[in-house]
C-alpha cells in the first residue's frame, strides 16, 4: 500500500475524520453562500450534501461507516431541538398578541404539508411505509424521525425527505415571497419554519432578524403540531 493509501486508511478509521469532513463540507458551503452574495439557490447545506456525497461515493465509503464518526451532529438534534423554547420564549408577548391568525396558519400549513405529500405519494404509487415517511416531512428532523417510527414508516426515509424539503423550501422562499408580493417579515417567516424546517428557518434568519425569529417559532409550534396531528391524520387515512 502506497503511503497515501495507508494515510487515508488510517484517517478513515478516526471517528473525528468523518466529523471533520462534516465540518469543512459545510464551510465550504458558507464561504460559497457569501461569495455568491447569498442568493439562494447557493444553499450550503445542498452544497455541503453534494461535497460529502461525493466523497463516499468516491472512496465506497458506507453510510455506517459514516455515520459512526459524524455521530455527534445528530447528537446535537435533540439539544437544538430543546433550544427552539428559546424563541418561543423571547416572543411570547407577540405569540399572545397574534396567537388565533398563527394558530390558524400553522393548522393550514402543517396539513398542508401532509396531505399534499401523501396525496402525491400516492397519485405517483407509493404504499405502506414509504408513502408514511412523507407524512412527517416538514417537521424538523428530530421530530420527524420519532414520529415516522411511531406511525411505521421508514425514519431514515424521513429524515432525507426533512432536508430535502428544507432545502427546496430556503432556495424557492425568498423569490417565491417577492413575486407574490410578501412584505411582511413576520409572515414570511412564519411561512418558512412551517415549511423548511430548520434549513428553511436558517435562510429565513439569513433574510431577516424579525423573519428569523418567527420562523423558530413556526418551526417549534410545528414540531409539537406534526407530533400531535400525524397519528391521528394517518390512523384516519389508512
Amino acid at each position: 500500500m502506497t503511503p497515501v493509501g495507508e494515510i487515508w486508511v488510517y484517517l478513515t478509521d478516526s471517528p473525528l475524520w468523518w466529523l471533520t469532513a462534516t465540518v469543512l463540507a459545510y464551510a465550504i458551503g458558507d464561504w460559497a453562500f457569501r461569495a455568491s452574495g447569498r442568493r439562494p439557490f447557493v444553499n450550503p447545506v445542498l452544497i455541503a450534501m453534494v461535497l460529502l456525497g461525493s466523497v463516499l461515493l468516491a472512496t465506497g465509503t458506507t453510510y455506517d461507516v459514516y455515520f459512526d464518526g459524524a455521530q455527534f451532529v445528530h447528537f446535537l438534534l435533540g439539544p437544538a431541538t430543546v433550544a427552539l423554547s428559546v424563541p418561543l420564549y423571547a416572543n411570547r408577548r407577540v405569540i399572545l398578541r397574534t396567537v388565533l391568525p398563527m394558530l390558524a396558519a400553522l393548522v393550514a400549513g402543517g396539513l398542508a404539508a401532509m396531505l399534499t405529500g401523501l396525496g402525491i405519494g400516492w397519485a405517483l404509487g407509493l404504499r405502506g411505509e414509504v408513502l408514511l415517511s412523507l407524512a412527517p416531512k416538514s417537521a424538523t428532523s428530530p421530530i420527524a424521525i420519532g414520529v415516522a417510527e411511531a406511525i411505521g414508516a421508514i425514519p431514515s426515509l424521513t429524515a432525507a425527505l426533512v432536508i430535502l424539503t428544507g432545502i427546496t423550501g430556503a432556495v424557492v422562499v425568498t423569490p417565491l415571497f417577492d413575486a407574490l408580493g410578501v412584505t411582511d417579515y413576520r409572515a414570511r417567516g412564519f411561512a418558512a419554519g412551517n415549511s423548511a424546517s430548520g434549513i428553511g428557518t436558517a435562510r429565513a434568519f439569513q433574510v431577516d432578524p424579525t423573519a428569523g425569529a418567527f420562523a423558530g417559532i413556526a418551526m417549534g409550534l410545528n414540531a409539537l403540531f406534526t407530533a400531535l396531528a400525524v397519528p391521528v391524520v394517518v390512523g384516519w387515512l389508512f
